[in-house]
């Protein structure tokens, strides 16, 4: 075992986190549901969907038969809702090529839809303690603040080197023990001490050989030059309401934002959505106060008008796919998390 990981491995049993729902299991299926929950997303967050996740599906059988809808009203207000459907996709895999159980090793779980190098390495290393590297963000910040790497962690082959660094600094001895532990060790340093911003490197078990922590700039690491630029979108969304008060949803085209969920009809302009509406409607619409709901790379300005129409007369603008669901129907559906907040509000 090599200095690094028995220092770490120290560490995280006396310093690390240990109350997390997700933590001292060898399950893969609620290793791995914990794993994508977490990706782009913090944990204060997942604590609130990991035990509603699994009371409604205890295993990757239920989740496999349930219906993609099911599965995205349950993720709704998570975000990257591409997650939900890879999760749905991968537990029908599961269930159809590995007879519901888990591949045991890295390189099959990476086979499997959603399922990438480093989460694929973090479930073969929990659940079945195989010497495989995770490289997520934190890991990344973790290691090349230590080894003070200045290379550009954009370009490709610098991030190969950086998971040969990884691969050898694994725990050799007693895998089975050890990688659960290690692999812990550094998600919490890198999530509680070695933090992107302020790290805290007087707690840091790595601080006396780290050359960031001598250089005194950690913030300078990773180096990473290319970045998302960040884009705008405006959208007009109807609030069609009929003479029941129930409310106008349809399931989003795929690809695209919130493709799958079910959303109020969406315009990219408010002349495009009065044409939906007979032209008698259009001085009795209600134009709320805009709002705008932040994504990763993106700013969403959202613009909702509220419209009274006939159900019988009413086209939809979602095609035949689209239904009227009244309020008590909506905590069902799988809906945009601004749309989701919007209709809670106002109601109907």
């Amino acid at each position: 075992m090599t200095l690094f990981s028995e220092r770490m491995i120290a560490w995280q049993r006396s310093h690390g986190r240990h109350g997390l729902p997700w933590q001292g299991t060898r399950d893969p299926y609620r290793v791995w549901l914990s794993e994508i929950m977490l990706q782009q997303t913090q944990v204060t967050t997942v604590l609130e969907y990991y035990p509603r996740f699994l009371a409604r599906f205890a295993d990757v059988a239920a989740l496999a038969a349930a219906s993609e809808g099911d599965v995205m009203a349950l993720w709704s207000g998570l975000g990257y809702y591409s997650r939900a459907r890879n999760l749905h996709r991968c537990a029908q895999e599961v269930v159809s090529r590995f007879g519901g159980h888990f591949p045991p090793s890295a390189e099959l779980l990476q086979t499997l839809p959603g399922i990438g190098r480093s989460t694929a390495a973090a479930i073969a290393a929990f659940c079945f303690g195989e010497r495989a590297a995770i490289l997520d963000g934190n890991v990344k910040r973790v290691l090349t603040r230590y080894f003070g790497i200045s290379d550009d962690m954009a370009v490709l082959a610098n991030e190969r080197a950086l998971w040969q660094r990884a691969e050898g600094l694994l725990p050799v001895a007693n895998p089975r023990e050890a990688m659960p532990v290690y692999t812990q060790s550094l998600m919490d340093l890198g999530a509680t001490v070695c933090t992107l911003r302020r790290p805290v490197c007087l707690l840091c078990p790595l601080s006396a050989d780290c050359v960031a922590t001598h250089e005194g700039e950690p913030e300078r690491y990773p180096v990473k030059t290319k970045r998302l630029k960040r884009t705008q979108l405006d959208l007009w969304l109807l609030q069609a309401v009929d003479e029941k008060g129930r409310v106008w949803l349809a399931p989003r085209p795929a690809p695209g934002i919130w493709a799958g969920l079910h959303c109020m009809p969406a315009f990219a302009s408010r002349e495009e959505l009065l044409a939906l509406l007979p032209p008698l409607e259009h001085e009795r619409v209600v134009e709320h106060t805009p709002f705008m709901h932040v994504l990763t790379h993106r700013d969403l300005y959202l613009r909702v008008v509220t419209a009274q129409v006939s159900d019988s007369a009413f086209a939809g603008g979602g095609g035949a796919e689209g239904g009227w669901f009244d309020e008590a129907q909506w905590p069902a559906l799988g809906l945009p998390a601004p749309v989701r907040r919007f209709l809670e509000v106002t109601g109907s």
